[in-house]
């Protein structure tokens, strides 16, 4: 029988406690369950999901867009840090806003360093390419090299790749 993306998701959290960032991806295109299945596992670790457009706009709202920019790594990591663990999140559309400057993979990085972190990815993955928004979209993103375990909505997985166990070990 084949491993669901429930299973997969959970193992990829217990495989991510070893690594230099404790990031799980759910990668999947608009409407493929990935709301779902973060829900389910957030049930199961007891935690919650965290709406991050609904959270982050609200912060985010009384500031001026230079000071949005400045603040949001901080914002998000006050989210994070206020969540059980682990920290799954969800409707990160906000984070790839090209007004607000950021590289919306290394802010999960960057809260996924001393905590596991689920989050959705709405995109794909492409020949080992993590990609968001379709090539000349201007929140299009492509990753090339990531720090991340992957489940896609398909059922692929990377739960313990050699490169991501190379770079554990280096940190």
């Amino acid at each position: 029988m084949a491993e669901s993306i429930h299973d997969k998701i959970k193992r990829s959290v217990q495989a991510a406690e070893g690594l230099y960032h404790r990031l799980v991806l759910l990668v999947g295109e608009t409407n493929s369950g990935k709301t779902g299945v973060l829900r389910d596992i957030a049930e199961e670790f007891g935690s919650s999901v965290v709406n991050v457009n609904l959270a982050l706009s609200g912060e985010l709202l009384e500031l001026t867009g230079k000071q949005r920019s400045l603040r949001l790594p901080g914002i998000l990591g006050e989210i994070a840090n206020q969540a059980q663990s682990p920290v799954v999140l969800d409707n990160l559309e906000l984070l790839f806003d090209k007004n607000l400057q950021q590289d919306p993979l290394r802010l999960l990085q960057g809260i996924s360093r001393n905590r596991a972190v689920v989050a959705s990815w709405n995109g794909t993955m492409n020949s080992g390419r993590l990609l968001y928004a379709e090539p000349g979209h201007p929140e299009h993103r492509c990753y090339d090299s990531f720090d991340a375990l992957i489940v896609n909505t398909d059922g692929a997985a990377t739960i313990s790749t050699e490169k991501n166990s190379r770079e554990a070990g280096n940190a």
